[in-house]
């Protein structure tokens, strides 16, 4: 049995604002990672090689807040995170603030795989990732008008953005189950547009934007990280099922349409469980999403 599920932002996505071509340019991202990572699945590759290459595939690809469309901080540059988990022996890898890595979610593995360590950030990350020849690309590569013009208008004031809409979350994520019973989880992301202090959202934190355990359920989150982080969400919902029996869907409805919009906390999220179940729940308006599930049955979805 395999399934996967992908996800590239959650938000305010007025249908109104969405034009025929946008939307066929934002399914095109999503149905070429979604593809190049079942395809690893079809041939027996595991669920960590299917969720790496489904986020590689959405940081290239300008149109997702990760990568190569990650949005600009409040100095004009790019801080970008990432995690990545398996669900056998519960290892993950996380990086936060870096800059000029091409593909976060390949330097978030190679700290699980060649470190004894779970995170690591900016600096030394960057060092690290120049020791195990991570490929690295210059600012221009990172630079998108439309995420730059978004910036200057906010960027001599305090306030941020979530990113280039209106309250969009563009973080990136994939989970999937392959064929030997693993789960694993990854996620990406480029953060606030203007953000500042070294700002680090839910997206590398192990347990709250990103989990994977075999007993349990993979997970990959998007919405307003602070919310997110407050609610450990990734690992709450997990909890939930391995503490109290709860099945995946049961356990997901409470998280999102209970706790988080009790603390004002809008999002959604990605999961999926053992038996190829996989939910895609979201308090917002539109959650850019899809999935091929255990029964080979194909979902690329934006609104509800």
């Amino acid at each position: 049995m395999i399934a996967i599920a992908i996800h590239g932002g959650a938000g305010t996505l007025r249908k109104s604002d969405m034009t025929p071509a946008l939307e066929r340019d934002y399914k095109l991202g999503l149905e070429t990672a979604l593809d190049a990572a079942y395809a690893i699945l079809k041939k027996g590759g595991t669920s960590l090689d299917a969720v790496e290459r489904a986020v590689f595939e959405l940081e290239n690809y300008p149109m997702f807040n990760a990568g190569k469309g990650s949005v600009f901080n409040s100095q004009g540059k790019h801080e970008m995170d990432a995690s990545i988990m398996e669900g056998t022996q519960l290892r993950a890898g996380a990086v936060s603030g870096v800059s000029n890595i091409k593909n976060p979610v390949v330097l978030a593995r190679a700290i699980m795989e060649k470190t004894e360590h779970v995170f690591l950030s900016g600096d030394g990350a960057l060092k690290f990732a120049k020791q195990e020849g991570i490929a690295m690309e210059e600012d221009a590569y990172f630079y998108n008008e439309f995420r730059h013009q978004q910036w200057l208008e906010i960027k001599d004031g305090d306030s941020f953005q979530l990113d280039h809409s209106e309250k969009k979350f563009g973080t990136v994520g994939a989970v999937a189950l392959c064929e030997n019973g693993q789960l694993a989880a990854a996620t990406s992301t480029g953060g606030m547009t203007n953000k500042k202090y070294g700002r680090v959202g839910d997206s590398p934190m192990i347990g709250a934007g990103t989990y994977a355990n075999n007993r349990t359920c993979a997970i990959s989150c998007t919405g307003h990280g602070e919310l997110f982080i407050r609610s450990v969400v990734a690992y709450d919902i997990s909890c939930l099922m391995e503490y109290k029996g709860l099945t995946l869907h049961e356990a997901c409805n409470i998280v999102v349409y209970d706790k988080l919009v009790k603390i004002g906390g809008e999002g959604g999220l990605i999961a999926i469980d053992q038996g190829g179940n996989i939910e895609m729940p979201f308090n917002s308006e539109g959650m850019f999403r899809g999935s091929i599930n255990s029964k080979g049955e194909r979902t690329i979805m934006i609104y509800k």
